[in-house]
Formats: C-alpha cells, sequence, structure tokens
C-alpha cells in the first residue's frame, strides 16, 4: 500500500511540476509570468504594510500631529 501511494504522490506532483513549467502560445510559462509579477507584488505588499503600521502609530500615540 505505501508504494501504491508514493507512486501516486510522485505522479501528481510529476503532472503538478510538468504544468506550471508548460509553455503557452507566447513562450511563457506560469512559472516565467510570477517571476515577472513577484517584484510589483512584493512592492504591494511593503506599501500595504507601511500603511497597517502608520495607521496603528496614529492610533496609539496620542502626540501625533
Amino acid at each position: 500500500m505505501g508504494l501504491l501511494k508514493t507512486l501516486l504522490i510522485g505522479a501528481a506532483v510529476y503532472g503538478a511540476v510538468k504544468y506550471v513549467t508548460k509553455k503557452d502560445v507566447n513562450g511563457k510559462s506560469l512559472v516565467d509570468e510570477l517571476k515577472e509579477q513577484a517584484p510589483e507584488w512584493l512592492d504591494k505588499a511593503k506599501e500595504f504594510g507601511n500603511g497597517i503600521k502608520q495607521q496603528y502609530r496614529q492610533s496609539t500615540d496620542p502626540y501625533t500631529e
């Protein structure tokens, strides 16, 4: 039973990797697109974090201007 389970898991991982790295009509894979969009998402996350920090500071510090 353990061998069958291992074979099924291995086949699923292989299929997932093959799907994610498969090139589409434009010649780009999902991994390539994620690599291109990651810096943009990182900048948005940093801006969001800074906004949350600023809101927290304003709500906790009564002496801010």
